[in-house]
């Protein structure tokens, strides 16, 4: 199974090859204002049609890892470290430099799986 990022790199892939384009079968529509559609048609100015500017948008928005993943895999790094540092401390131990790059590696490592599970779960709990 494909995640969002192995699909947005096979996606550009597929449009870096050499030969015929590609072609696309599918719509994806919408309706907008007058005033969104202005601000539309300036945010994509003179470098591409308002059509592709709107495909890559809306591809970018679907291929990228959700702001709130981001954020609870920050908060789960950072909630790691200082409890790890406050029992260090409440041991009485002093952390090396080495010893205290070794924690924020560790805890870089994983956030953003843990992130995601704690937000499977979530999501998991409120379906139920």
């Amino acid at each position: 199974m494909l995640t969002r990022r192995g699909l947005a790199e096979e996606v550009q892939q597929r449009q870096l090859r050499v030969g015929v384009p590609r072609r696309r079968p599918r719509s994806v529509g919408t309706k907008v204002t007058d005033e969104e559609y202005a601000l539309i048609a300036q945010a994509t100015g003179d470098a591409q049609s308002i059509s592709e500017w709107v495909r890559g948008a809306l591809l970018a928005a679907a291929t990228s890892e959700p702001a709130d993943c981001i954020i609870v895999a920050e908060l789960l790094a950072l909630r790691a470290i200082l409890l790890t540092l406050h029992f260090a401390v409440a041991a009485g131990e002093t952390l090396t430099t080495e010893a205290m790059q070794r924690l924020i590696d560790r805890a870089d490592a994983d956030k953003l799986l843990k992130a995601q599970d704690r937000l499977a779960q979530r999501s998991t709990r409120g379906r139920s």
